[in-house]
């Protein structure tokens, strides 16, 4: 358990600044997998129309499936992450390790006695009241770096991956193509008279 010997606005200030920019941060990783999920979807859309032509669509097939990896990142980067089942009814919740008193994710299966019973214990020791903000702090410094920030980087990676790789494959065809190799390629239809 936390101890304060001299609680003050030194202690307030830093708690406070570390959190707002624990918010910034989340702020910023939503901002960045919202450009992913932009960049991503207009690549994908452009790709899709050289599915038609033998020469672009291995290439073009190794992009959208990249893409199609680095959207998926991109919303579970910004998916909210909150239980669906809470936890057992008989557990007092509040006197959990992992129990963050100021995340709603954690209160949600408490009824409001509970949390009340909860809050009034906290609100009268100033030193709970410091560890909970400080759990606060930890939790979200936790979530950034464990599930946004990680999920964002996947995205980032699986991107960059796949504009290096649909060109690698794109050099190859051409190679092949030149070397006078018959690639297996397939036919679509539909695609080539919606998309050219």
């Amino acid at each position: 358990m936390m101890h304060i010997e001299t609680p003050g606005a030194h202690v307030d200030q830093l708690l406070r600044q570390t959190r707002v920019h624990h918010v910034q941060l989340s702020m910023m990783a939503d901002l960045k997998a919202n450009m992913m999920l932009t960049a991503a979807s207009l690549v994908l859309t452009f790709s899709i129309r050289y599915l038609a032509q033998p020469v672009f669509q291995w290439a073009a097939a190794t992009l959208i499936v990249f893409c199609l990896a680095s959207i998926t990142c991109a919303i579970y980067a910004t998916m909210p992450k909150v239980p669906l089942k809470g936890h057992k009814k008989d557990d007092p919740e509040h006197k959990r390790s992992d129990f963050n008193l100021l995340f709603f994710g954690s209160f949600i299966d408490l009824d409001y006695e509970n949390y009340l019973d909860a809050m009034d214990e906290v609100c009268q020791d100033t030193s709970k009241v410091y560890e909970s903000m400080v759990r606060e702090v930890y939790s979200l410094g936790m979530f950034l770096a464990r599930r946004k920030y990680r999920h964002l980087r996947w995205a980032y990676l699986c991107f960059l991956s796949g504009l290096f790789t649909s060109g690698l494959v794109l050099t190859a065809t051409e190679v092949l193509t030149a070397l006078g190799f018959q690639l297996w390629h397939f036919e679509f239809s539909g695609v080539s008279s919606v998309w050219q």
